[in-house]
């Protein structure tokens, strides 16, 4: 079996049923397990064989997206983040699990709440998806610590081993009891189908205790054979491995982007809708039968919880966008794959054969890869053989086929590949029992209604097409330009051909009706499963495959039903909209869009058609320069009267962080002290002699991080920050210190998360944040004695509602005055784009209302401005307590932050805060600051439930 997940679990899968198969793979040789109580199922929903997976019983291919419901933390977005993967085609979703947000301390284990995985494997339900679960405990996937909780750095044991100081470290989170309660559900009752590993050690005996029974997947970083079946301790029951097509992470429905990076935007131009056709059909010629694309939703990293290498944004330049929306062209090229897989299951049985040039096409500039039917049908990949070429190249096929080897096409004219793009040609074709001898032109989908069928092919701009039928029937043309087509009888086959145009073409060729559509009219159509009610979606199979209609309709189709007579659609448009219905089941008579009757028309081939309106309504959103901002200077700590009796004293003469060994008298490891997230504060105190000139400080905070130093109040210098930097390294000047005076440091740090684990066996993970070093000019390092403080609790985190990494150890963060309705009547008025005049960090925080119409999704954002050059200055941004954005003016990329409903009230009171923090001696300010929206579009979403937001109570022993 051929099985790749093209994104963090990559898979290639060796046969794990029947006799023992040796598997050939870059020089490895993998072995199916030798004892066949080692390939025993423990369930009887999924088997597989030597060529794909089944799910009770028939034969599947799993077409999966990536998504992570803790990058939305709306329970209710994720049924429309499902729907839109489904209603691309796909039947499946994989997902990782953060343990870094379950148990923030150690023994305490919280899955509530956004956190919850109930929530989630009933919208996947909902939506007719299957699930892919990767719990880790390691998972990489650009979150902090690749998702270890901060305080595995104390731990001694190295990770992702079989030590059994990180084993025990693993315990409460892979214990029986909180895996029996995140995932029987759904290993058992619900869509979750396979269960995938990357620290194989001891993640199988584990989940296999914990009641998983559903097959075992790993995730190899290259292919060495690590795990595979029959390995031994750590085994799984199908083999998988990475691979990196471009240089960037995964097989990839999009790319990562770093800080500084180009932005996503840039990304999503990048891997884009010509990418897809070249890689992904390439893909389909090793005849891939478990295709998961890494990442179809990216979301957001909010709240502290992605890696130190990226930004707030993990958009990712996905096919959805972060903001949720499917504008994106490659969303709708993904869209004709998908569908195109889910109806074409003599795929699974063809046998892939090598990569050619020269044998099937009549140039050498086109690679042409067979997979080849025995007594099914064959597929022929085609592409350039330079991937990267932008030519356009006319070629001829030389198809073997049941109707003999035919050069195609055979009515005169050539085929084109124009630029970077790649087709898959079918061969022996069947479409609803109709042999379809051949078709250069490719197959969206087809239908059989009753006694009508229906074929829908579609080809780009300036291509001629060809498709051959095995049958002596004549060629109809229903409608279109007659002039467009030809068509002639071969020996048993008819042969039609055509020259691709915007206006579409229908044929009828005996009892099957043939749309000829060009590419970006076939974006428009949509193939939903017809379903018996409108409560949910049945999983994809070949009977809910049988039963979908076709639908035209723009923007998206969400789901088909049908009550009675009535037929049921619901849909989102962005535009005023033609509507027509492809194989309207023959009970129905009335056709229902989002529960409004829509007056409709049939025309004589049987297809209804209906417009729906689009009247957009008016967005008022409020000006953020005008409203009543309130200001606190949240570095307190600058005083001279400023009490630190309550903070923790940095007194720990050695560090269990086994990745760095101290520099210093006492350990400054900011997780030595359950310090894991966000801004770390210092105060070191020494008493002067006089002769002190200078001050030199290491610190740590990953890539793009800053820090600002002061000495009793005054500014003495900072780091700035650049992409790359993980630490820096400074030497301030000092004033003229006087002898038998006390001082105090104070030093920030902005720790952007801890680094991920890649290797297996190191310790990266561990590396520390905060203060490596440091020395005070003539003095001994242990004259100073330090103290220092993060998110109020540690480890102990007052938010239990918004998680272990929401928020940092800014004095405005300790009290909690980042959430709703803050104590601010008694502070003064203060506006951030008024600013601060000299270093320093201010809080600022200001209420609005919104009222966006019901039916309507909105995505808005909050926009930065920073057209100029502007002082070097960081800013985190609160909605509602959730921390949503991390500005950084000087490295960028990214001043634009998408904020999901849920998370604003889209009809109600609203409160944002910010933290402005100055690093150079002339302050800083906000150039601009917005909100705004994209297209509203008109949506069957039902009304959005806000997460839970708790207001600001004051907190015991905040300091």
């Amino acid at each position: 079996m051929r099985l790749l997940t093209l994104g963090a679990a990559a898979l290639l899968a060796v046969q794990a049923a029947g006799a023992s198969v040796s598997h050939k793979l870059n020089g490895f040789t993998i072995t199916e397990h030798p004892d066949p109580t080692k390939r025993e199922l423990l369930q009887k929903y999924v088997t597989w064989d030597d060529h794909s997976l089944f799910v009770n019983g028939e034969r599947i291919m799993i077409f999966s997206g990536e998504f992570h419901p803790y990058r939305l933390p709306v329970p209710p977005l994720w049924t429309d983040v499902f729907q839109k993967i489904k209603a691309l085609g796909f039947n499946c979703v994989s997902f990782y699990v953060d343990w870094a947000l379950l148990e923030g301390k150690p023994g305490e284990y919280r899955a509530e709440g956004i956190f919850a995985w109930e929530p989630f494997f009933e919208a996947a339900t909902k939506a007719g998806i299957y699930l892919l679960a990767r719990p880790g405990p390691y998972i990489n996937a650009e979150v902090s610590g690749g998702g270890f909780p901060g305080w595995l750095q104390r731990v001694n044991g190295t990770l992702r081993s079989a030590d059994p100081g990180y084993l025990k470290a693993t315990d409460k989170y892979r214990s029986p009891r909180n895996h029996q309660d995140a995932f029987s559900y759904s290993c058992r009752e619900g869509p979750d189908y396979e269960w995938r590993t990357r620290d194989s050690l001891s993640a199988r005996e584990r989940a296999r205790d914990a009641g998983v029974v559903v097959p075992m997947i790993s995730n190899d970083a290259w292919p060495g054979g690590h795990n595979a079946p029959g390995t031994g301790v750590g085994e799984v029951d199908i083999y998988g491995h990475d691979n990196y097509p471009l240089g960037f992470d995964c097989f990839q429905a999009g790319a990562f982007d770093p800080w500084g990076g180009p932005g996503f935007d840039k990304c999503a131009a990048l891997v884009n809708h010509e990418f897809e056709r070249v890689f992904y059909k390439n893909d389909f010629s090793f005849g891939v039968a478990l295709l998961n694309l890494y990442m179809t939703f990216g979301g957001t990293n909010w709240g502290n919880l992605g890696h130190p290498g990226g930004y707030t944004s993990y958009d990712y330049g996905s096919p959805l966008s972060e903001s949720r929306n499917i504008t994106r062209e490659k969303y709708s090229e993904l869209k004709l794959l998908g569908n195109f897989a889910k109806v074409s299951p003599s795929y699974l049985l063809a046998t892939p054969g090598n990569l050619t040039t020269g044998t099937y096409a009549d140039t050498s500039d086109l690679a042409v890869t067979p997979l080849l039917g025995k007594d099914t049908g064959s597929y022929f990949v085609v592409r350039h053989s330079d991937y990267t070429s932008q030519e356009s190249t006319s070629y001829k096929l030389r198809l073997p086929t049941s109707a003999g080897n035919l050069t195609v096409p055979q009515l005169g004219g050539e085929l084109s590949l124009h630029g970077r793009d790649s087709k898959i040609h079918v061969v022996d074709y069947d479409a609803a029992g109709t042999n379809i001898v051949y078709s250069t032109a490719e197959v969206f989908t087809w239908k059989k209604f009753g006694d009508s069928k229906v074929l829908v092919l579609y080809g780009g701009p300036d291509e001629h097409h060809e498709f051959a039928i095995a049958t002596k029937s004549g060629v109809k043309v229903l409608e279109g330009s007659k002039s467009s087509v030809s068509s002639k009888q071969v020996g048993k086959t008819v042969v039609v051909g055509w020259d691709v145009s915007s206006t579409r073409v229908i044929v009828q060729v005996g009892d099957l009706k043939v749309l000829l559509l060009d590419r970006n009219s076939a974006y428009n159509y949509w193939v939903p499963q017809l379903g018996a009610d409108g409560a949910k979606t049945d999983y994809s199979s070949e009977k809910t495959t049988a039963s979908s209609i076709i639908v035209k309709a723009g923007y998206l189709v969400r789901t088909a039903y049908l009550q009675g007579t009535d037929l049921h659609l619901t849909a989102d448009f962005n535009a005023t909209t033609a509507v027509e219905v492809i194989g309207a089941p023959g009970k129905a008579k009335n056709l229902i869009i989002n529960g409004k009757k829509a007056a409709h028309k049939v025309d004589k081939n049987g297809i209804w058609s209906t417009e729906v309106k689009y009247n957009a309504p008016k967005i008022n959103l409020p000006s953020l320069k005008s409203l009543e901002w309130k200001y606190l200077d949240t570095l307190p700590e600058l005083q001279s009267t400023y009490d630190d009796s309550a903070w923790t004293d940095a007194d720990l003469p050695t560090t269990k962080n086994s990745h760095n060994p101290l520099r210093t008298p006492t350990s400054l490891y900011s997780s030595d002290y359950g310090f894991h997230t966000g801004y770390l504060v210092y105060r070191g105190y020494f008493v002067a002699k006089g002769n002190e000139t200078s001050f030199f400080i290491r610190t740590q905070g990953g890539q793009a991080f800053g820090s600002s130093v002061w000495l009793n109040g005054t500014h003495i210098g900072s780091w700035n920050g650049l992409n790359a930097n993980e630490d820096y390294n400074a030497t301030y000047k000092l004033p003229h210190l006087q002898a038998g005076k006390p001082y105090v440091i104070t030093v920030v740090v902005d720790n952007m998360g801890l680094d991920e684990n890649w290797t297996v066996g190191t310790e990266e993970m561990k590396g520390p944040r905060g203060i490596l070093d440091y020395a005070l000019d003539g003095r001994d390092a242990s004259d100073i004695t330090w103290k220092l403080t993060g998110n109020l609790g540690g480890e102990d985190y007052m938010d239990k509602v918004r998680g272990p990494l929401n928020e940092g150890g800014l004095y405005a963060e300790r009290q909690g005055f980042h959430q709703p309705q803050p104590p601010s009547k008694s502070w003064k008025a203060g506006s951030p784009l008024e600013g601060l005049s000299k270093p320093g960090i201010g809080f600022y925080s200001a209420q609005f209302d919104l009222n966006i119409p019901k039916g309507w999704d909105v995505p808005l954002y909050f926009n930065f401005g920073n057209s100029t050059t502007p002082p070097p200055y960081r800013a985190q941004l609160y909605v509602n307590g959730y921390q949503y954005g991390k500005y950084v003016s000087n490295i960028g990329p990214q001043k634009s932050f998408p904020v999901p409903e849920g998370i604003l009230n889209y009809r109600g009171t609203n409160w944002i805060a910010l933290t402005l923090w100055a690093m150079g001696s002339e302050g800083a300010k906000l150039e601009s600051i917005e909100l705004a929206n994209t297209t509203p579009v008109l949506t069957a979403l039902e009304e959005i439930e806000a997460s839970e937001q708790p207001k600001y109570t004051p907190r015991k022993g905040a300091y």
